[in-house]
């Protein structure tokens, strides 16, 4: 009877987290969010704070801030837009939060992470320190393809794991372990990893991420397997070949790269990985996963 309420009471908080990531910019009432988990609002408040380990309104606040220094290292918009949309009224207020989460203001943060300056030729140049003697410095790496995509939304069932990246391991053995006798996975299935947090904003204990598989067919939720429908919508999609661990240098040369001169914004929503091939039965030099980053229209 223990694990049955405790899978139960799970499977409401995940209701709740999904909820406020999808609703990030609009009042988050506690009476609400108790609602759609079936709780009391005062039980609601503990048993959040208990399993989820921080409190309700700091949770949303740091998911705000987070998505604010995103925002800060990936465009140009001014502080002060990007305090309102976080929800503060006024400069001041958003400097002291940002501040106190991140130990440096949004300026600072956004000159620490400005991505390195291209040529025409897509080098890199150093530029610390700007000596008018330094040779380009060229990574020798082949030039990024990068294709867009309109993707449209589809329901996967899926388990949440929180933690590092590097450490999502398990959650997909116990997925496939659920989904393989139930017909749900098989070899033609493309498993979908979704990534909601930038390892640069967020501590590693606390980064998202949802091991999908897609499904036809209504389910419902069971144990620590729920259901949730992936956004569709516009996409970057660039291919990594190679270990799972070094994805994020592909990241970094599709934001850093690719981005800037793209004319493009990244639009609030999470990344999206495709694993197009096992690493049960792949060399991990030779495992493909498509990255999928969003974009605003």
């Amino acid at each position: 009877m223990k694990s049955i309420t405790e899978d139960d009471y799970r499977q409401r908080l995940l209701r709740v987290l999904i909820h406020i990531q999808e609703h990030l910019d609009e009042d988050l009432p506690l009476e609400d969010l108790a609602k759609i988990a079936c709780f009391s609002p005062y039980h609601f408040h503990r048993v959040f704070r208990g399993m989820v380990g921080e409190p309700l309104q700091k949770h949303v606040r740091r998911l705000r801030l987070e998505r604010s220094a995103q925002r800060l290292k990936l465009t140009d918009h001014p502080v002060i837009q990007i305090a309102f949309e976080a929800g503060y009224e006024s400069h001041e207020a958003f400097t002291r939060s940002f501040r106190t989460l991140f130990g440096e203001s949004p300026r600072e943060f956004r000159q620490s992470r400005q991505p390195a300056t291209l040529s025409k030729r897509g080098v890199h140049y150093q530029s610390d320190p700007p000596l008018s003697d330094f040779e380009p410095v060229n990574y020798e790496e082949p030039a990024m393809e990068v294709k867009r995509e309109t993707l449209e939304p589809r329901r996967v069932v899926f388990m949440r794991h929180v933690g590092p990246y590097d450490q999502v391991g398990d959650t997909w053995s116990r997925l496939f372990g659920w989904a393989f006798p139930r017909g749900l996975a098989g070899p033609q299935t493309i498993p979908i990893g979704v990534l909601y947090d930038d390892p640069d904003v967020t501590p590693p204990e606390r980064l998202r991420y949802d091991a999908c598989l897609p499904v036809d067919r209504l389910l419902e939720p069971e144990g620590a397997i729920a259901l949730q429908q992936i956004a569709g919508g516009d996409y970057a999609v660039t291919q990594h070949v190679g270990p799972y661990q070094q994805c994020s240098q592909t990241y970094a040369r599709l934001f850093g790269e690719w981005l800037p001169q793209s004319g493009r914004e990244v639009r609030s929503a999470p990344s999206l990985e495709f694993y197009r091939n096992s690493p049960l039965n792949t060399p991990p030099e030779k495992l493909i996963t498509d990255i999928y980053i969003p974009l605003e229209k």
